[in-house]
């Protein structure tokens, strides 16, 4: 210590980044340690920042202030970007039953949380730590920190000791939950991973070359195909005569045409009912000058267009089929709004295939360029939110979202809509990743620091082992109790059931668990299907248990 002592002045800049940078990069090898092939990842941060605190080591107060503040802000924003595109998606009709029993799973733990507050003399500071990281979810323990701050700074490193005494146990619990479950419906299980479907990586939309045999649709106009919108099918290829050609609305077909029909495999199972039977030929693999190609939407004056608009078909002779956006492949219509990062299948003759690319941008190097203005104002905006006082009826003070609360709605909402005027929010995987867990990595140091001499002074003489266990009931009681409840009244899948509980938690390791046992997405699919809610939820809820019963 006395040669840094030489170095830097104990309350300097220097040497408040260099004990980030030390804390951060032992926590983060720490993490990666697996034990009985579990790993604390990200988490690995906190307990190196509490076991350097616990020696003495110390950074000047304002600057670990901002250094946490700072890192909590970037971490809930990207949160907010990540999740913004897929958040009301989310609601729709398929996931309200997934999403309303992993609020279920929510409201179980915030009332556990409460319970032990009151019967085991357990401060509300730390009972909120526990249960942020009894469900495994930083953003939480970050937004209830935020809120101690402004009602008593000195508590917010009870929360810290909660949180690191739970997080443990959080993990083992989850999985440990899920092996309980497989034994209690073993029978059931056995068959939900037998007839599970596979893992997909591509698409659940399917392309099917149909023969007209429907002698009322001799020539009719394509678009005047009974049922065809409703059924959200798009026609790009019509077979007629011995040769192909690009299908347009105005395309008229005749008995004998073959068509190359896009949809889901359900809509144009109902779509071939209408015009005939499944044809013999592939037009896709049938030699012709028509192709299809991937073109990514880069261009800004083309954003927030139609495809219309943009005179995709009239000018440029060809086809949409279909779209990417966010991870969800849909098919498209003149009316599609154009967004950043689109990615559309298009279909025609190579040279207007090259042409309308040109047109859309389809510049990968334009994509994978962040937006920086955007970003700044998002975030500038965020914390604007956040200061805003908000009053709700049986509180004394006025609430406010917040540094947690407020960038993390608003990244949301704006990610979601992704451009407004000139500005475009999207903001590429790799460099939300980078700001995630750049911000992450701090706030979780500069927690750690504080929480030090604390965390050890609760284990030898404090009650660090009660917390232990209280919190691990915590992490496993409304989820056994959801699980079982959701498995006997609705039968749902053992793949999907194990998504659901690893997304109740937010916790990666448990969906990787799940991912193991059988080669099916549908874990992956339930887990992003409640992942969103259940973050904003666990946000939340973690302030508003510090605002109603915090004294």
């Amino acid at each position: 210590m006395e040669f840094f002592s030489q170095l830097f002045s104990p309350q300097s800049v220097a040497w408040s980044v260099f004990v980030i940078m030390v804390v951060s990069a032992a926590g983060l090898a720490f993490g990666n340690i697996k034990i009985l092939g579990i790993n604390l990842g990200i988490a690995g941060v906190l307990f190196s920042g509490i076991f350097f605190g616990h020696l003495g080591v110390d950074i000047n107060h304002d600057t670990l202030e901002f250094l946490r503040d700072f890192g909590l802000i970037l971490f809930v924003y990207s949160i907010g970007t990540q999740v913004g595109p897929g958040f009301f998606s989310s609601l729709r009709k398929e996931g309200v039953r997934l999403n309303l029993l992993a609020s279920a799973v929510v409201l179980g733990g915030v009332g556990i949380t409460i319970l032990i507050s009151r019967f085991f003399a357990v401060d509300i500071p730390t009972a909120v730590g526990m249960y942020a990281g009894a469900v495994t979810n930083t953003p939480s323990l970050a937004a209830a920190q935020q809120t101690l701050g402004a009602v008593n700074p000195e508590a917010a490193s009870s929360a810290s000791v909660g949180y690191a005494l739970a997080y443990p146990g959080a993990i083992l619990g989850v999985i440990l939950t899920m092996i309980v479950i497989k034994r209690i419906f073993r029978a059931e299980v056995q068959a939900d991973m037998r007839y599970c479907p596979p893992e997909k990586t591509g698409s659940n939309l399917t392309s099917t070359s149909i023969k007209v045999e429907n002698k009322n649709l001799e020539g009719l106009k394509i678009k005047g195909i009974p049922a065809i919108a409703e059924l959200s099918v798009v026609i790009s290829r019509v077979y007629h005569d011995g040769r192909m050609v690009i299908a347009h609305d105005d395309t008229v077909i005749h008995v004998g045409d073959v068509v190359l029909a896009v949809g889901s495999e359900e809509h144009v199972a109902g779509f071939m009912l209408v015009v005939g039977s499944k044809s013999d030929m592939n037009l896709k693999e049938l030699p012709s000058r028509i192709i299809h190609s991937r073109v990514i939407v880069t261009r800004k004056d083309v954003i927030g267009r139609t495809l219309e608009e943009v005179k995709l078909e009239s000018q440029y002779n060809v086809v949409a089929t279909r779209v990417s956006r966010a991870d969800v492949e849909f098919i498209v219509s003149d009316k599609y709004v154009l967004q950043f990062a689109d990615n559309l299948v298009i279909v025609g003759e190579e040279s207007s295939v090259t042409n309308a690319a040109a047109m859309l941008g389809n510049s990968p190097k334009d994509l994978n360029h962040p937006q920086l203005v955007p970003a700044f104002i998002g975030i500038a905006l965020g914390v604007i939110l956040g200061s805003i006082p908000i009053s709700i009826p049986g509180l004394s003070e006025p609430v406010k979202l917040g540094l947690a609360g407020g960038p993390l709605i608003t990244a949301i909402f704006l990610s979601y809509a992704q451009t407004i005027g000139p500005l475009n929010w999207y903001m590429p995987p790799a460099a939300n990743l980078m700001l995630r867990e750049l911000g992450i990595v701090m706030f979780l140091a500069c927690v750690g620091l504080k929480a030090g001499g604390k965390f050890v002074e609760t284990i030898v003489n404090g009650n660090g082992l009660m917390i232990m266990g209280l919190a691990f009931a915590l992490t496993v009681i409304p989820i056994l109790v959801i699980g079982i409840f959701a498995k006997v009244r609705y039968k749902i899948n053992y793949m999907s059931l194990c998504g659901f509980l690893a997304g109740s938690m937010t916790d990666p390791p448990a969906l990787a668990f799940a991912g193991a046992m059988a080669p099916s997405n549908l874990s992956a699919m339930s887990y992003a299907t409640v992942y969103p809610l259940v973050m904003i939820l666990r946000i939340i809820s973690a302030q508003v248990m510090v605002l109603l019963f915090m004294k």
